[in-house]
């Protein structure tokens, strides 16, 4: 009897699709969702005053916008599935720090994961636009944010939870979130991305493709949504958690409402229904117009702190809203030959986000009490939803409604 043998060299990988990606963004989630309620409330401590904590943070956001407009330089050094899986390890580094006695070591720890979400990031999209349609970019969006649901909407309250009982478990947690997020993208092989032959070699100094980037208005559009949706999550990450404590509410407060807030991400299925029914533009503008009106609505009503609170986790579900529409303008009119560039302008947004809103909120801080941030959060995302009407009626509508079989969801 003759034995057969199954060779080795059968295996394959698990498809680049929508769920694969997915999967690797949950992961990430993991890893964040855990701490993103601990280091607003540990930095308060380790510093005293939301003034300081607003120019760390500041000083934070400058240092990761820098490293993203030099990713492509290290990807043209680096191949891109090594340089993911050093941000990778980086990230596990700041936890570390995170959860040593070192003084001062939360600012620390929060650097270095900024930075290495920063580099995962870009090559995250990089890979997005090589392995996705430009029809299937709406529920790339949507099942992304549908498979991160669970770890956002329970890592926030159970990271604080955590936090005064046993100080390392919220670090640990994400330290092993960040392994399987590791063995899930060598898993995938995604290599270094598909590769695009063009005429002449890519420039990797930043302000070459910046100055490309500035001609494409309808790039700068979609840059500019993201950035102000990142700054109103930015506001109500970092300044809700202190505001509870400042109005002599429970330490858990912030991470209960930020838990309620990512829990709407199970909403997204039906997020991407209103988006194929109506339109992006049409989605963008409900998306800043509710969050506006109900960061007004909560600056108005800081005297009644439950009230407040209440109010900016409503607005939350019309950022969720925007997470699942606010970048599709940037990613449907890329061009294909410009992918890796302009996945690191696109990442700038969290960067920039995190340099404009604590370096505004420092300035507010001078004149005003914490209610005074969130009014201004409301204008100004108000102030976008005028410019989402510039953008085109029937943007994605033709292309989605014409794809026929989606062949990325494995």
């Amino acid at each position: 009897m003759v034995q057969r043998r199954i060779a080795l060299t059968t295996y394959q990988p698990a498809k680049a699709g929508v769920r694969s990606f997915a999967i690797l963004a949950a992961f990430e989630a993991a890893a964040r969702s855990i701490l993103i309620s601990v280091y607003p409330v540990l930095m308060y401590r380790d510093l005293g005053d939301a003034k300081t904590v607003s120019e760390v943070y500041l000083l934070i956001g400058a240092a990761s916008l820098i490293i993203a407009l030099f990713t492509p330089m290290f990807s043209s050094l680096i191949p891109r599935r090594i340089l993911y899986t050093v941000a990778a390890c980086f990230m596990i580094f700041g936890n570390l720090i995170g959860l040593s006695s070192l003084p001062h070591a939360i600012p620390i720890a929060v650097l270095c994961n900024s930075a290495a979400l920063v580099v995962m990031t870009v090559c995250f999209n990089a890979y997005v636009m090589d392995y996705i349609d430009r029809t299937s970019m709406g529920k790339n969006e949507s099942s992304r944010l549908l498979y991160s649901g669970a770890s956002w909407a329970i890592g926030p309250y159970l990271g604080v939870f955590l936090m005064d009982r046993w100080p390392a478990a919220p670090f640990i947690i994400s330290i092993i979130a960040v392994c399987g997020l590791l063995a899930w993208f060598w898993y995938l092989r995604l290599g270094n991305g598909k590769v695009i032959m063009r005429a002449k070699k890519p420039a990797t100094n930043p302000l070459k493709y910046l100055r490309r980037f500035f001609r494409q208005p309808s790039l700068v559009v979609g840059w500019l949504f993201a950035v102000m949706r990142s700054v109103g999550w930015a506001i109500y990450i970092i300044y809700l958690p202190i505001f509870a404590v400042e109005s002599g509410l429970s330490n858990q407060a912030g991470g209960i409402a930020l838990s309620f807030s990512n829990a709407l991400l199970f909403l997204t299925p039906f997020m991407s229904r209103y988006l194929d029914m109506t339109s992006v533009r049409v989605t963008i503008m409900t998306g800043f117009i509710g969050s506006g009106v109900l960061f007004t609505l909560a600056a108005i009503s800081t005297s009644v702190p439950l009230a407040a609170i209440g109010m900016l986790a409503a607005a939350t579900l019309f950022l969720v809203l925007l997470d699942v529409s606010g970048g599709l303008p940037f990613l449907m009119t890329v061009k294909p030959s410009e992918r890796t560039e302009m996945a690191a302008v696109y990442s700038t947004f969290r960067d920039v986000s995190a340099v404009v809103a604590p370096g505004f909120a420092r300035v507010i801080l001078i004149f005003t009490p914490l209610s005074g941030v969130f009014l201004a959060g409301g204008a100004v995302l108000l102030l976008c939803a005028g410019v989402a009407k510039t953008l085109h009626p029937r943007m994605g509508k033709k292309r989605i409604s014409t794809a026929k079989v989606d062949t990325t969801s494995i």
